[in-house]
């Protein structure tokens, strides 16, 4: 049953947004509602095939480099269904040649899973709250790939949940990217959540350097609030 489902959506979901895209110069919320499932069927689509390539990764021995495979599809398809492009300023390749490592960073809306098929380095794994993994189709890939699971609501669980992030940073040389302030933000203005410490006290447990990820605002190209959701690029350091 849910296969099929997914199925039919996978095959009309396109046609549909296609139509809102057309109809958007008459009515600016169609154009708003276009890119929000364009997102969402660009997600499951790249969920199945990072299911795919983590279940393939696994058994050549490349897991390792599944989210990133992953991460890198997802860009280049959003990009084209949705015309959002995340560019990263990195010029001196810190993301590339600085691992095992903590990456923060500041945690807007659910297009920052976009921001990350733009920058996401080989060999990295993210975090994510536990209920994540029940989800269908994002919850196999994130199983698969190697995600740490976070229960908030479970004190020992998550300290646990660390203790082997820490282990397997040091041992597997795997890199972690977190978002610090724990939930969305979004933010109309430049501003953060205050931060929760797990990401440094992991940091502090593997003896790895943190790497600070900045994403511009971008409000005025993603606002849930005011329902906008238009083309643009949008600057990462």
């Amino acid at each position: 049953m849910a296969a099929s489902l997914l199925i039919k959506l996978l095959l009309s979901g396109p046609i549909l947004v296609m139509t809102l895209y057309l109809v958007s110069p008459i009515l600016p919320l169609a154009g708003f509602a276009a890119r929000v499932l364009a997102g969402y069927l660009s997600l499951v689509l790249c969920g199945l095939f990072g299911t795919l390539a983590s279940i393939v990764m696994t058994l050549t021995g490349y897991q390792h480099n599944a989210q990133w495979l992953t991460a890198r599809s997802f860009q280049l398809v959003m990009r084209w269904s949705t015309g959002v492009r995340f560019v990263v300023d990195d010029p001196r390749h810190i993301l590339d040649t600085v691992r095992p490592a903590v990456l923060v960073g500041n945690h807007q809306t659910e297009l920052d899973v976009l921001m990350l098929g733009a920058m996401f380095p080989k060999r990295c794994s993210v975090t994510a709250k536990s209920a994540l993994k029940h989800l269908p189709v994002l919850g196999w890939f994130m199983r698969l790939s190697g995600t740490i699971f976070i229960d908030r609501a479970n004190a020992k669980g998550a300290r646990e949940a660390m203790q082997g992030a820490a282990l397997e940073i040091r041992h597997r040389r795997q890199s972690v990217y977190i978002f610090p302030e724990g939930t969305r933000s979004y933010a109309e203005d430049p501003v953060l959540l205050p931060f929760k410490k797990g990401a440094f006290h992991l940091a502090i447990q593997a003896a790895v350097p943190i790497i600070p990820c900045v994403v511009a605002n971008y409000s005025h190209i993603l606002s849930a609030k005011k329902l906008v959701f238009t083309s643009g690029t949008i600057p990462v350091k």
